[in-house]
């Protein structure tokens, strides 16, 4: 990494599972990306250090465990762009590093969704800190519903994906008009609602499932859907958070809140 990154702001001994504790809370810790319990050693302590948000270790370790590890590290290092950068010229370099190695693990691993997901997330993180409009411009929505809808094909209850795609379609909207949206990207109001709706059934605890739907509803509304929104912010940063990126998303919201 050409600069040395920043640390993760709320450590907590909750969010490390050492040993045995990572299979065990497995299921809680991935209700909303679906990643299946890797076999590797490797790949699992990669994934101990993302969920404790020593997120530049375990980029390092998930690259070390090869295309199985590929998972974590891209994790890893979509979250702490998203949410631990702020220099824009490293954010949008860290995303496309994602990408490019998340097409190398879509080619290996051509059944595993979250290298699908992790596709999407990074392009469509990306688009947001070049503007919505040039990435659309670029070409990069049809990439990144491609990327969504090939990961909630192969992972139905990827709760991630459905939270993902209601935003894609409200951003889209929002940026184009709901007919061109619906004309040029197949976006559309209800189908937003459905997804975040549906993520919000599969991760009940998620915070961000709350955040990216209140979002959603000003993006499609405007302010008058600010009540509801203010509502699903409220219930974010009161969601009990069991490892870093939750804790980033409790965090988020309870700024954008005061």
């Amino acid at each position: 990494m050409a600069k040395k990154w920043n640390a993760f702001p709320y450590p907590d001994d909750a969010y490390r599972y050492a040993g045995n504790k990572l299979k065990d809370h497995w299921a809680r810790l991935h209700a909303g990306d679906q990643e299946p319990f890797p076999k590797d050693k490797a790949a699992q302590e990669a994934w101990r250090l993302y969920h404790a948000g020593d997120f530049a270790e375990a980029v390092a370790a998930g690259l070390e465990a090869g295309v199985e590890g590929y998972a974590a590290a891209n994790k890893a290092a979509s979250i702490y762009a998203n949410y631990l950068e702020a220099d824009d010229a490293s954010k949008q370099k860290i995303f496309q590093e994602v990408a490019k190695r998340c097409e190398e693990a879509r080619a290996a691993l051509p059944k595993h969704a979250n290298s699908s997901y992790l596709y999407a997330y990074a392009m469509g993180r990306y688009s947001q800190s070049i503007s919505v409009g040039a990435a659309l411009a670029q070409g990069l929505g049809g990439k990144i519903k491609d990327a969504l809808l090939a990961t909630l094909k192969l992972e139905p209850k990827h709760a991630e994906a459905h939270t993902a795609y209601g935003s894609y379609q409200a951003e889209v909207i929002n940026k184009v008009g709901g007919m061109v949206a619906g004309l040029t990207y197949g976006a559309k109001k209800d189908s937003a609602l459905d997804h975040f709706q549906q993520a919000l059934k599969l991760a009940p605890h998620s915070a961000i499932a709350r955040i990216e739907y209140a979002n959603g509803l000003l993006l499609l509304f405007g302010n008058s859907k600010i009540d509801e929104a203010t509502k699903l912010y409220e219930q974010a940063a009161a969601c009990e958070p069991s490892e870093a990126m939750e804790r980033l998303d409790v965090e988020k919201a309870k700024e954008e809140l005061s």
